[in-house]
This record gives structure tokens, sequence and C-alpha cells, in this order.
């Protein structure tokens, strides 16, 4: 298990990110020299480069680095088919960057596809050996450690293995727990530890008064086990918060949540040039889209509403209208998802995420961010701080168009999915940096190609 961005990635998915990404520019300097042994140059090179990093674009983007598509020769050959596709017509429209002719170029794809397909098949062959899979050692057999416990099982990749549960009552030695046996007592953690390498230890006790063995733990610390109390271990196995068991003393000791004015400005530099290029690189679709919707329904061409932005000031929020004129007239209420209130062309607008395209007039301006909590309504804000603790914090920060929440979790209008979104906006405010912005814009791109953004 890898940390990237404060949160755990599986190691398995790294090593093949990076190991393929060295195969594939190999593959193409292996094909320069067999045809072109001549013209090895800087610039060749570079050539060779960029298209290395459109090929991993594009296996990238066709999630042939999620777990389930490790070794997956129907995911390949489809993300191999899109990357050919992709090169052949920047190619054409950008003739400097060819390598070679044409078919030069798909044969060099068919030799990288199976270099990458062997290539799965040895780091799958090592990884289901188990040789890299961490063990996780629970302190503690209650509530919250089965809670734990179900996350980790949640979590489509192999880095963690659950051993099981220490408890201080030897009466609950036996207890099968989740399929698990109860590991046994602390003072059996000793022999435990000898007889399994590679353990991580996780504080998860329902009461920790006088129930934690300080002593023992110690011990462990100093042979180089790590010890993580559950807020920390999920929030970098999840990339979120857990609200319902943060306490003041985690917000104010811990090491995140810093301020500072280069990140501020470059931020905000950030948001600037980024609402530009979008602006610019939009506009014939915004203008085909304003079109669209005034021939579709009768009403103004945009949206605007209020919304909360940073320390709680209210701002006006520009969309392109996707719902029939009058859809609020009563009272307030959550968007739904098939929701009858939208017009025909609203459904697909929103599908794409293109009704959210005005809002980079709000990041010129100032008033949101490109990266950042979603702005709500100021009586959802009033309903949610009241129910929500901690919903206020969201606020200390600029709202985003696009933002951790909306790329890790679900579509969601209700209370609870308030509470579960608020956990990944903490984590995200938690560890703000420009480098975090940039990963969260690289995968909404992805996920509005795939259509899945949420709201």
């Amino acid at each position: 298990m890898i940390r990237l961005f404060k949160q755990y990635y599986p190691i398995q998915s790294v090593i093949l990110f990076i190991g393929e990404s060295l195969i594939v520019l190999m593959g193409l300097l292996l094909f320069i020299l067999l045809f072109y042994p001549f013209n090895l140059t800087w610039v060749i090179f570079l050539k060779a480069f960029s298209i290395m990093a459109i090929c991993q674009l594009c296996l990238y983007y066709s999630d042939f680095y999620k777990t389930e598509y490790n070794n997956s020769a129907s995911k390949l050959i489809q993300s191999l088919i899109i990357t050919l596709t992709i090169l052949a017509i920047i190619c054409y429209f950008v003739p400097q960057i060819t390598i070679g002719e044409g078919p030069h170029l798909f044969l060099n794809i068919c030799f990288i596809g199976i270099l990458t397909y062997l290539w799965r098949s040895l780091i799958n062959t090592l990884f289901n050996k188990d040789r890299l899979t961490q063990k996780i050692l629970f302190i503690g057999s209650g509530n919250l450690a089965k809670n734990v416990a179900k996350e980790i099982l949640s979590t489509n990749h192999n880095s963690f293995k659950i051993l099981g549960f220490l408890d201080p009552d030897p009466k609950k030695k036996e207890k099968n727990i989740l399929n698990y046996e109860l590991a046994g007592t602390y003072g059996e953690l000793d022999n435990i530890l000898r007889q399994n390498g590679n353990i991580r230890i996780v504080i998860a006790l329902d009461d920790k008064r006088g129930k934690i063995p300080l002593n023992k733990l110690l011990e462990c610390k100093m042979r180089g086990i790590i010890i993580e109390d559950h807020i920390t271990f999920l929030e970098r196995l999840k990339g979120k918060l857990m609200v319902e068991s943060l306490n003041p003393s985690h917000v104010i000791f811990s090491d995140g949540f810093k301020r500072s004015k280069v990140k501020a400005y470059l931020k905000r530099i950030e948001d600037i040039l980024g609402s530009i290029i979008g602006l610019i690189v939009l506009s014939p679709f915004l203008i085909l889209t304003a079109i669209l919707i005034k021939i579709d329904s009768k009403g103004p061409l945009f949206f605007t509403q209020e919304r909360v932005g940073e320390n709680g000031k209210p701002f006006i929020l520009y969309k392109f209208r996707s719902m029939k004129v009058g859809a609020e007239k009563d009272k307030p209420l959550w968007a739904k998802e098939n929701d009858d209130r939208v017009t025909r062309v609203g459904r697909y607008i929103r599908r794409f995420g293109i009704d959210e395209a005005p809002q980079l007039w709000n990041v010129l301006k100032g008033d949101m961010s490109l990266v950042g909590p979603r702005p709500e309504r100021p009586q959802f804000v009033k309903e949610l701080t009241n129910i929500i603790p901690y919903y206020s914090l969201r606020h200390s920060v600029k709202p985003g168009i696009t933002g951790w929440a909306q790329i890790r979790y679900h579509y969601g209008a209700s209370v609870e999915d308030a509470l579960e979104k608020l956990k990944y906006e903490l984590y995200y405010i938690k560890n703000l940096s420009p480098i975090f912005d940039l990963f969260i814009l690289f995968e909404t791109v992805k996920l509005i190609i795939q259509a899945k953004i949420s709201r």
C-alpha cells in the first residue's frame, strides 16, 4: 500500500502504472532502433515520450488501472483500440508528432499490448502470493471494529487482509466476527506478531477508557510496527474523514487543514487560467447548448440561484437552465436523479455536466473555485448545519464546480448523502493543495467522458 495525497492506494496499481509507462516508452524506442536506427535524437525521444503519455492517458481513462481489470485481455484490447484511434487522429492533424508510417504505428501498438499483458500476468502472479499484502490486527472487537473491517472488505484491492480482533475479555476468544475468528487477548499479542509478518495494528475500541494495552503497543511501536487509530486509518483508506467519530482535538492537532498565502495564490492562478481556457475551448458547445435550450422550452437561458460561498458569504450562481420554468414555485426541493422537472435538453446537458459550464464565470469572478465543495442553497445549509456536526467547516474554502466528493460519491439528495459527502469534503479541505486539485480535475474529465459525474 502506497500513500498518495495522504491516501492509501494499492501498490499493485502503482507498480503496474509505472511499469507500463516504461514498457510503452521502451517499446517505442525499440521500434525506432529497429526501423530508423540512425534517427535516435532528443526530438525523437520527446516524440516517443509524448506518445507514451497519450497511451497511458487512454489506458487510465479506460479504467485499465482499476483492480478488477488488472489482467483483463478484453479491457486491454479495448484500451489499445482507443489509443490507436486517438493517435491516428492526432498524427493526421499534427504530423510532426508521428514516428514512422501508419502500419509501423499499428505494429508498435500490438507489440506494446503483448508486453503489457505479459507484464500484468507476472505482477498478478506475484501479488496472488500475498507477498506485499499487509495484515490488519484490530485492537477491539465491538461495533467500531466491525464497521472498520467492513470498510476494508468493501474496498476493491488486495493490499490489506484482516487477520483478526483482539479483546481483553478471554471469554470472547472463540467469538466469530465477520467470519473471522477472534485472534486472541491482549496477552497473546506477542505470539501473534511472531507468527505473522507485515502486520498493521488498528485501534478501534468502542470505549478506550482503561482498555488500551499501552505498554504492549509501545513495544510494538519500538519494533517498527505501524499503529493507527481507526479515524486515521479510514481517512487514508477511503479518502474521507469519519465525521461521526471526529472530535475537535483531532481537527486542532492534526497535521492537515493548513493554509498559506503561496497555496492561495497558486490556487487563484489555477482558477483564472482554468476558467479562461475552459470558456474558450467550450465556446462552441456553449453556443450550441444555448440554441438548443431556447428551441426546446420557453424560459430564460440561464438559471440563477443564491448559494453559500466561502465564510458563509452568499453569491449568485449561474447555470444553463435544465428544468422547466416554475419547477420550485412552492418551495426549495432537493434535486433528484431522473427528476421529472428536467427538460429534454436538460437531461442530456446534466448527464455530461454541460449545465455547470457557466459557473466558469463564477470562478473568474472569484465567487467559486474550479475545485472545492459544491455550493449549497442557504435554506439547505441552515437545515444541515443544525443536523450534521462540523457541516459549517465546508465553508472555510471557496466552493467548486467539481470536487473530491463529486468524483468519489454517487448522486445523492438527502441528509444521509450530505453527511457522506461532507466526509469527503473535509478530507479535501484537510489535504488541500494545487497538485490535489489537478488530480481531481483529471479525474473529473474521466468521469465526464464516462458520464458518471455526481452532483
